[in-house]
């Protein structure tokens, strides 16, 4: 089940945004300031955040939020699977939600930044099987030899 976010479940997105290997320290703090924003301001529309459960156990989430300054551009901030459970089928299911989202709300791009390094090409592969394309690519971004890679899913369905 798919649910918006409580804010009960923030200690718990925490434990699983520190158990994922690929994030240091400082972007499980970034993770968490959006997490946060949004647990204690329901009100807020900026960072709309979901929750994958079973069993009433929160085993991911999606952190999505219309672009500022667009009319109805979107990014898919955080996407985020314990990796208890990884393979199950966790990511496709977030993402299909937060694409639904973006639709329901009449958003025409739903755009995900994440690195070129190795260790993320899980992750880009992830993107693509979903069907997104790689819409710019910002070298050294990140670091030397590290860039930062945009993908995107452009919904050409919608009357904007």
């Amino acid at each position: 089940m798919i649910r918006k976010l409580k804010p009960d479940d923030a200690p718990v997105i925490e434990s699983i945004l520190k158990k994922v290997v690929l994030f240091k320290e400082e972007e499980v703090k970034v993770a968490m300031e959006l997490v946060n924003v949004a647990a204690s301001d329901p009100e807020q529309t900026d960072y709309n955040v979901f929750v994958y459960t079973n069993d009433d156990n929160v085993l991911g989430y999606h952190c999505t939020g219309k672009r500022p300054l667009t009319d109805a551009v979107y990014d898919l901030y955080w996407i985020v699977t314990d990796p208890d459970y990884r393979d199950r089928g966790i990511g496709k299911i977030l993402i299909e939600h937060a694409e639904q989202f973006v639709l329901e709300n009449n958003g025409r791009w739903l755009l995900i930044e994440t690195s070129s390094k190795d260790d993320y090409e899980g992750t880009r592969n992830f993107y693509l099987r979903n069907k997104y394309s790689i819409v710019s690519e910002i070298k050294d971004f990140y670091a030397r030899g590290d860039m930062l890679i945009t993908f995107g899913k452009y919904f050409n369905n919608q009357q904007n």
